[in-house]
């Protein structure tokens, strides 16, 4: 078996976003929810993954699966590979619209239903060594978790240290799944809940299509062409900022110079500057 990496974008639509076995969200909404017994989540509607913009000027935004139960809670599931600038507020603004969006101007706020943001992040964000980490509106002196129909939890990979013997609860297998599965060769043995197991079917990319070979592929490129960019941006602004300390030290030496009084000829020596420039300061 060779597994495809599940925080490429294709393969985390390709298995959390598969309305034909919703059973594999499910089980992973449990998990992470930590739901048993009378409280487990039992079916799903995977909804359409891509928002169109609600407000002018704004940006489309793409929210990796999104779902609903029959009570009409709904969940958002999002990978995030690095951390972009303004996280939270992001995080929080698309949960508040998911929530605000479940009705038109004018119905019964009675009609809204929970929401729960799930973020998985490839990178470390909050403080301590847990890598799973759950937040909701509390009362800030007595706890009180009255405002409940917004609820967040967050899986951070990079704080995930658990080796496949440490595996004893259902999320800690997913978690495992989500960051070693390029490492592992075949299915763990201790994988006995179905939806987990057919999550590492799906990722085999043996049984791949050569269009989804393609597009997982072309992801990487993707987003390895954007860090290019990004670095390119980097690189020559450090520069034009290197270029301008120069050029400003330049014409506080001129500035120095000249008052010490000597010749534009001179300075024009000593600095580099042209003879315009230095008249100029």
């Amino acid at each position: 078996m060779k597994f495809a990496d599940v925080k490429n974008d294709v393969a985390f639509r390709k298995i959390f976003g598969n309305k034909k076995k919703t059973h594999i969200l499910v089980s992973f909404l449990n998990a992470v929810l930590q739901l048993e017994g009378a409280t487990c989540i039992v079916a799903v509607k995977i909804e359409n993954p891509y928002l169109l913009p609600r407000i002018a000027g704004e940006k489309s935004s793409i929210i990796d699966v999104r779902a609903t139960e029959a009570s009409g809670r709904q969940f958002i599931v999002e990978m995030q590979v690095a951390e972009p600038v303004g996280f939270e507020k992001r995080v929080l603004y698309y949960a508040s619209r998911e929530y605000s969006m479940q009705i038109n101007r004018g119905d019964s706020y009675t009609k809204l239903k929970p929401t729960v943001f799930i973020g998985i992040l490839n990178f470390k964000y909050f403080k301590g060594s847990d890598y799973l980490s759950y937040h909701s509106l509390l009362d800030e002196k007595t706890f009180e978790n009255k405002l409940k129909d917004m609820r967040f939890a967050f899986i951070e990979l990079p704080k995930f240290k658990k080796s496949e013997n440490d595996l004893h609860n259902m999320i800690d297998k997913w978690t495992y799944f989500m960051k070693n599965a390029t490492k592992l060769a075949m299915i763990p043995e201790n994988v006995d809940d179905e939806g987990l197991k057919d999550a590492y079917t799906d990722a085999d990319q043996h049984s791949w299509t050569k269009k989804e070979l393609k597009d997982y592929d072309n992801s990487f490129i993707a987003e390895q062409d954007a860090k290019g960019v990004m670095a390119l941006a980097i690189t020559r602004a450090t520069e034009q900022a290197t270029e301008q300390a120069t050029i400003n030290t330049k014409i506080e030496m001129a500035q120095k110079l000249k008052a010490m009084g000597l010749t534009l000829a001179d300075i024009q020596v000593v600095t580099g500057l042209s003879a315009e420039e230095i008249e100029n300061v």
